[in-house]
């Protein structure tokens, strides 16, 4: 089988969507079935610094990945994600697809332009769909009248939460089956002999509520010392926040984008993964990410993450409460077992429920059944 993966966003800056795509190739591929990933790239030069303020990874894709457009910063859902947006795209689009001849294409958020939607309508094979986005979709008044049409043509239709599920279904009711986000589990992951630093991942969007953690952190690193490692948002937001709200900052680092393999470095050096996102998260896939590098979490109690989240691998604390997150965090960093305990169990649960290495059988069942007709039929008769 030859799938092709598209994701509307850009390849050049991170983001949960991206790396869902990234893991699910490297897991179909250990099953057998060979694929593409269709993303947008933003290569360096002057027209990447004009459209695009932060850092981000401009070096050319690696096999298997094909670029087919720049992106710009469109607002969207609370965020700023890169999306597709090139006159080029349309073409490249048809001649890739003509060349590549897929079997099956697998379209994440297939209501995001460009490359989703173009997918969709130049498709000459089953197609199935992956919806992440939660929340209100406010897009989704342009878009359904304009192309919604075209998720009629969908064989078969997954949501990665139930938070998912129900935003997509106030604009398209459909049969979604749930498919969580996976992450690739390493055999094994120690909880014990840690540096003294937390990390955050994401990008300055303000519902990543990166501003919550800078307020808390002066105390935190006066009452324990540690560093805290902000991974992903550009460095010169950061600081233009610190001075915008005058906030302190020692212990503060700002790294910036960091491949999959420091990202993974950095998760098994840390004491604590915190993640005080406000709302808009379908899915806790930060959460995760630190589960499988057996690290604890401190998130906030939202709803997107509310269906990762386990209290023996962590601390929930709500949302925009700098207080609460700032006592959780120096209660776990004081008392060294319990922080153990908690990252041994952390690992235990990613293994148990998100291992790619299961998932990618469930998709690979799912595309099974869209290709010989049996998951739309089977969801109408459950009806």
């Amino acid at each position: 089988m030859k799938v092709g993966i598209v994701v509307p966003y850009s390849w050049s800056y991170w983001g949960g969507v991206l790396e869902h795509a990234q893991n699910q190739a490297v897991a179909l591929r250990e099953l057998g079935v060979e694929t593409r990933t269709i993303v947008g790239s933003d290569p360096p030069g002057w027209l990447t610094r004009i459209l695009h303020p932060r850092s981000g990874r401009h070096d050319p894709p690696p096999d298997g990945v094909i670029p087919v457009g720049r992106s710009v910063i469109v607002p969207a859902n609370d965020s700023l994600p890169n999306i597709i947006l090139s006159p080029g795209t349309y073409p490249r689009m048809k001649r890739l697809l003509e060349r590549e001849r897929f079997d099956l294409i697998h379209v994440h958020e297939p209501m995001t332009p460009a490359i989703s939607v173009i997918a969709l309508a130049l498709a000459r094979c089953t197609t199935v769909a992956t919806f992440h986005a939660s929340g209100n979709l406010g897009w989704m008044r342009i878009g359904m009248p304009v192309w919604g049409g075209l998720l009629d043509r969908l064989d078969a239709r997954i949501a990665v939460s139930e938070q998912a599920r129900a935003s997509i279904a106030r604009w398209a009711p459909a049969h979604d089956e749930i498919v969580p986000n996976g992450i690739l589990v390493p055999e094994r992951a120690e909880a014990g002999g840690r540096e003294n630093k937390i990390t955050f991942i994401g990008r300055h969007d303000p519902r990543k509520g990166l501003l919550t953690l800078l307020k808390a952190w002066p105390e935190i690193h006066r009452r324990t010392g540690a560093t805290l490692r902000v991974i992903g948002a550009d460095p010169l937001s950061v600081r233009l926040l610190l001075s915008r709200h005058r906030l302190r900052e020692e212990g503060l680092e700002v790294p910036g984008f960091l491949s999959e393999e420091e990202l993974s470095a950095e998760l098994t050096s840390a004491k604590l993964l915190v993640a005080p996102s406000l709302g808009g998260e379908s899915f806790g896939m930060v959460l995760t990410r630190a589960f499988a590098a057996a690290t604890p979490v401190v998130a906030s109690d939202i709803p997107g993450y509310r269906d990762v989240f386990d209290e023996r691998a962590g601390v929930a604390v709500p949302p925009g409460d700098d207080e609460a997150l700032k006592n959780a965090v120096i209660e776990l960093l004081e008392d060294e077992p319990r922080r153990q305990r908690m990252g041994e169990a952390a690992w235990e649960i990613v293994r148990e429920r998100y291992d790619w290495r299961d998932i990618a059988k469930r998709l690979l069942s799912i595309y099974e059944r869209a290709i010989d007709g049996s998951f739309n039929a089977d969801a109408a008769a459950a009806e």
